[in-house]
């Protein structure tokens, strides 16, 4: 693309960040000795989607969205196929076997496009089935590689919900989704030891001590906002749970008896 790129990339072990690191600190390099540049190439840190590719569909719409940008960003005419675009793979997934990199794998890809085989005819069908997707797609279907954070089924998000620790590697939305899911796995645990129901939360009363005790363990052992505590627990405003949890705070003090 003009000023980006996109790479759908299996690894069998977990080595993404020092592998784009290289890539992208050598191509840098690279790029400004040949251009006698100095300086950063990219601008920013790149984001990675985790993407299901257990035949269900996914990996196709992954695989999909990068092989039709060029035709949505109209850096092709209408007149040109697709295969003409040469910075992208998507030409030698139509060429033989022998004429590809060794690590440009097809089967699957066209095994989710229904191609049971890497023939020329199985390469002709993909070609036809590509072109007719650029003429009729809508782009609904790769919303969830614009505005998501993985792509893939319910349960493949809440596997990796499951791995997901939450450090300085994690951004956005996968951030606030695993603090929220672990919030609610401690109301989940405090209401169980508590023996109450999920309706006994907005049934008592806002200032309850045992819910002024649970906002403060999600305060402190989550990235929640009072906003979000607020609502979750039933206990009104934000202001009024910030009042709760500084007087729940708060040392008591001792009473002194006194005798004449």
């Amino acid at each position: 693309m003009r000023n980006h790129f996109h790479l759908v990339v299996e690894t069998p072990r977990a080595n993404l960040v020092p592998g784009m690191k290289w890539l992208l600190g050598t191509y840098t390099q690279r790029f400004n000795s040949r251009h006698k540049l100095r300086g950063h190439l990219f601008a920013g840190r790149y984001r990675a989607l985790p993407v299901d590719g257990s035949g269900t569909g996914y990996l196709k719409s992954a695989c999909d969205y990068v092989h039709l940008n060029p035709a949505r960003a109209k850096l092709l005419s209408r007149k040109q196929a697709l295969s003409e675009f040469g910075w992208s793979s998507y030409p030698l997934y139509l060429q033989e076997r022998r004429a590809r990199p060794v690590w440009l794998r097809v089967d699957r890809l066209l095994g989710e496009h229904g191609i049971p085989k890497d023939s020329p005819a199985g390469r002709q069908q993909f070609e036809r089935r590509m072109e007719w997707r650029r003429a009729s797609e809508d782009g609904d279907e790769f919303l969830p590689l614009l505005r998501g954070w993985c792509v893939g089924s319910e349960e493949f998000r809440q596997e990796l919900l499951a791995q997901m620790s939450a450090g300085p590697e994690h951004f956005g939305a996968e951030v606030h989704e695993s603090g929220e899911q672990k919030a609610r796995r401690l109301i989940a645990v405090q209401l169980q030891r508590l023996g109450w129901q999920a309706a006994d939360l907005e049934r008592r009363r806002k200032g309850d001590r045992e819910k002024v005790r649970l906002a403060a363990l999600l305060r402190s052992q989550t990235t929640m906002t009072l906003a979000w505590i607020a609502q979750a627990l039933h206990m009104g405003t934000k202001t009024y749970l910030a009042h709760l949890l500084y007087w729940q705070g708060r040392p008591k003090k001792r009473r002194r008896s006194t005798s004449a």
